[in-house]
């Protein structure tokens, strides 16, 4: 596996990667590429740290496992590809930035403009074999993650934690909560969206940011 990482984090993340469970993983992904076919395609893997610079991060949002399905899944927590239909979760997310901000749902998933401004969109796993979800789970990307998480709750400029669900509340216990702000809701998946709907997530993750000095996010994304 090619580990495309621009410069800074692969300072930040050095020892990580010399570690024998990451050439495990690499090993592992690389079989999984050579027998099926596996998303997202290999030059999008790392797309979250290609655009949001480790020192420029201001709000890390955690997913889980990308999109199983074709065209889909680019690197990016929850976005999909420009001209592929936003799933579920996502029309959700429009829905509730709707509710709580007032955006405009846009005609696309493409979330990079967020990722721009300094929202990490980070998955706990970075690869799945098609149309099998949870496939590369458990198979050392959560490990690898966790040293990500723990990287930026390091940082000496805090950041807001952006968790949505169970599994993303779990690693509270990697972040230093005097230090950095944390927003949790419920998921936006279909199953809890009913609790998602009202959370006003986003309003609050920019309270936070301004109360961190910090410019707030502007959540409305264009039409493509």
């Amino acid at each position: 596996m090619r580990v495309q990482l621009p410069a800074d984090w692969k300072a930040a993340l050095a020892d990580e990667l010399k570690q024998p469970y990451f050439q495990k993983l690499s090993e592992f992904v690389d079989k999984e590429r050579a027998e099926h076919q596996v998303f997202p395609p290999e030059d999008d893997v790392f797309n979250a740290f290609k655009l949001t610079p480790y020192k420029k991060a201001k709000v890390l949002l955690l997913g889980q496992d990308p999109y199983h399905d074709e065209g889909q899944a680019h690197g990016l927590c929850f976005s999909v590809k420009p001209g592929v239909t936003p799933p579920p979760s996502l029309r959700n997310v429009f829905k509730e930035l709707h509710h709580d901000l007032g955006c405009k749902i846009p005609n696309n998933g493409y979330l990079v403009p967020w990722a721009e401004q300094g929202v990490m969109l980070l998955n706990a796993v970075l690869t799945v074999r098609a149309h099998k979800a949870n496939s590369h789970k458990d198979k050392g990307w959560e490990k690898f993650t966790d040293s990500v998480i723990s990287h930026l709750n390091e940082r000496e400029r805090p950041l807001v934690f952006l968790l949505w669900g169970a599994y993303a509340q779990k690693k509270i216990k990697l972040i230093d909560t005097e230090r950095h702000r944390i927003v949790t809701a419920a998921h936006p998946s279909p199953l809890s969206y009913k609790k998602f709907l009202g959370s006003k997530c986003f309003s609050a993750v920019n309270k936070a940011l301004e109360e961190l000095d910090e410019t707030p996010i502007n959540w409305q994304l264009p039409d493509l």
